[in-house]
């Protein structure tokens, strides 16, 4: 078997010798000339950053003003102090300052500020969403909120706190019957029990219903624990939401030279702000010069586009400051009252 294959192999035609082409070395591109290159002196150069501008450091026993003042007149900087002399500016022409608020903003413990701002007679008008009353209310009953999920959930337990369900569900039940607000009917149940309410002096919605500054909450049913409780009442809580809706619609539409700020809510309050906008210029109020700001830890898409980049198309400006709500809020506060004197 093998002379016969190796007879086989030796009668085959021999494949032709492939040589390979010849190797060409690529034109090289020669270097640009830079010797007539035109330049100008340094001094004649717009830069961005002074030495001017820069921080200051801390020194033990410094006031906060002289701690403001020391800040690095740069990017977040500015922003900051704009944003402030912003609401100092609106506050001094009697113009609204809106502030609209996610419920962590209450559960890292800014209550206190929010009610300062609105005692000091800065905050015309504060929003939140559904979540925002569970906490308010439960730390204004209890000086505790913010359950533990993952510990509950497995077990059917998340969310049924017994006095949280129904004493919500009741007070909204009776603003309904006596054509409150949402906001407004808590506010008045809480200060109408103050025995029952120990700490209410953290609660933004007893604060607004005492100094008479809307307390406005935006809804969406099935969102909040008391949802799931049998004294909810859909038709109260829907007529309670929409009346909120249009008194904040009211306030926004006289916003001309005020200020609107979003607190950590990403998707609700964002839409629901951008609808009292249009529903105010449709209805003739003129809103062109108006600043609109977000504030959170992230960047989202809905607060970028409809607080700061839609509302101030035709006018007005828009900023955003990012950071964590219990540093940056109180920072804002206390810029305000530097900006104020």
């Amino acid at each position: 078997m093998s002379c016969v294959s190796s007879l086989r192999n030796s009668s085959l035609p021999k494949p032709p010798d492939r040589q390979r082409p010849p190797v060409t070395t690529p034109s090289l591109i020669p270097p640009i000339n830079v010797t007539d290159l035109t330049t100008y002196p340094l001094k004649k150069r717009y830069s961005k950053v002074r030495v001017s501008d820069f921080a200051k450091p801390w020194r033990r026993g410094d006031s906060f003003s002289q701690f403001y003042r020391s800040l690095p007149d740069i990017l977040g900087v500015k922003t900051l102090r704009a944003v402030a002399k912003a609401i100092a500016k609106a506050h001094r022409k009697g113009r609204p300052v809106i502030v609209g608020i996610g419920a962590h903003v209450i559960k890292v413990g800014l209550s206190p500020i929010l009610v300062d701002l609105m005692q000091q007679g800065i905050l015309s008008a504060v929003a939140m969403n559904g979540a925002g009353i569970i906490h308010d209310f439960e730390l204004a009953l209890m000086g505790h909120t913010s359950e533990e999920v993952d510990a509950e959930i497995d077990e059917g337990r998340f969310g049924m706190a017994e006095e949280t369900g129904r004493m919500l569900n009741e007070a909204i039940i009776r603003g309904a019957d006596d054509r409150e607000g949402l906001g407004e009917s808590i506010g008045h149940y809480i200060n109408r029990r103050q025995g029952q309410f120990p700490h209410r002096e953290t609660s933004i919605l007893a604060t607004g219903a005492k100094l008479g500054i809307p307390v406005t909450v935006h809804v969406a049913i099935g969102t909040d624990i008391i949802h799931m409780h049998p004294a909810a009442d859909g038709a109260a809580i829907g007529a309670t939401s929409l009346l909120d809706f249009r008194r904040l619609a009211a306030v926004v539409s006289e916003m001309e030279g005020g200020v609107y700020l979003n607190l950590g809510s990403a998707v609700v309050l964002p839409e629901v702000f951008l609808k009292t906008v249009s529903l105010g210029r449709n209805l003739g109020h003129d809103l062109t010069n108006i600043t609109t700001v977000d504030m959170d830890f992230l960047a989202h898409y809905r607060p970028l586009t409809n607080v700061v980049r839609r509302p101030t198309q035709k006018g007005g400006k828009g900023y955003s400051l990012i950071g964590h709500h219990e540093i940056m809020v109180p920072l804002l506060a206390a810029s305000v009252y530097e900006e104020l004197g």
